[in-house]
């Protein structure tokens, strides 16, 4: 196919205009939280595949936090094992929990890691995804949810409050990208936990220099669901203000990204993971994509 001039000349501005994030982001980690409809499409799968190998090979050090929702509810239902939700959350039950960790480290990590090791160079040379369970990166704790005013029990269900980063870092700097899936360690055995809380834990037991969350819309909306009221940039005090009153499905996601900021990471995104390479755009674009968080 023949290249015009101005085509040329547009590919080569996209380039240049990478060059300033390369430069900032070269030797820094950035977590990534999959999730959304790019977990259950495969063509985005391979496309956020190659993005994670993209910046592995561009200087910059990726780490993929998954969870599973989707996934794990088709496989209980498989096998014939109802799902139930209280306040947003899964109860999870002894039975459920040893169904979450397979699903999650042993079909879906599994599967990203493979979809990243297909862009090792040379049939000898060493892969590029290391898969660690969550339960051996993160120590949980159980919580419970808040119901029409009342705590319910959720069961085995935790809060990500200590993140080991051992292996992590040791992944990382043997140039390979950490796969972690959403499961904790808690005092009594392992327990489900939300997986955009899980990868901000992380990030921030990391220092990383970026979260990025990967969701089903385009960002965060002052007014939702006027779809004119994105908001590109927002300061973690005008998010606490505004999150008492978003959507439940987007409270966790903005909270995660509230964690983050303030403990340390220099700023937190949250992006539309249904659009091909869009960890791209936010990261080597100027002007980037979807809704980011930065200190106050």
């Amino acid at each position: 196919m023949t290249v015009t001039a101005e085509q040329a000349a547009q590919k080569a501005a996209v380039l240049v205009e990478s060059l300033p994030w390369l430069q900032r982001f070269h030797g820094e980690t950035i977590v990534v939280k999959f999730g959304g409809n790019a977990m259950v499409d495969e063509q985005l799968q391979r496309d956020f595949a190659a993005d994670m190998v993209y910046l592995r090979y561009a200087g910059v050090r990726p780490v993929v936090v998954h969870g599973g929702g989707p996934q794990i509810s088709a496989r209980l239902a498989q096998l014939g094992i109802g799902s139930e939700f209280r306040g947003g959350y899964r109860v999870t039950t002894a039975e459920t929990i040893d169904v979450i960790r397979d699903v999650l480290s042993g079909t879906i990590s599994a599967r990203l890691g493979g979809y990243l090791d297909e862009h090792r160079v040379g049939p000898r040379a060493p892969g590029l995804a290391e898969v660690i369970p969550g339960e051996t990166v993160f120590r949980g704790e159980r919580r419970g949810a808040i119901v029409d005013g009342v705590e319910v029990d959720l069961g085995l269900v935790g809060d990500a409050v200590e993140a080991d980063t051992r292996a992590i870092v040791r992944a990382l700097d043997e140039g390979r990208i950490p796969v972690v899936s959403s499961v904790a360690r808690g005092p009594d055995g392992f327990l489900n936990v939300n997986a955009d809380a899980a990868a901000a834990a992380l990030a921030t037991a990391l220092g990383a220099a970026k979260l990025v969350v990967l969701t089903d819309v385009a960002g965060l909306y002052s007014d939702w669901p006027n779809r004119d009221s994105l908001v590109s940039v927002i300061d973690t005090e005008q998010l606490m203000r505004m999150l008492p009153g978003l959507e439940s499905g987007m409270i966790p996601k903005m909270t995660a990204c509230l964690d983050a900021v303030q403990g340390g990471v220099a700023k937190a995104a949250i992006i539309d993971g249904r659009q091909p390479h869009s960890i791209l755009l936010e990261v080597f674009t100027t002007e980037g994509i979807g809704t980011e968080v930065v200190p106050a």
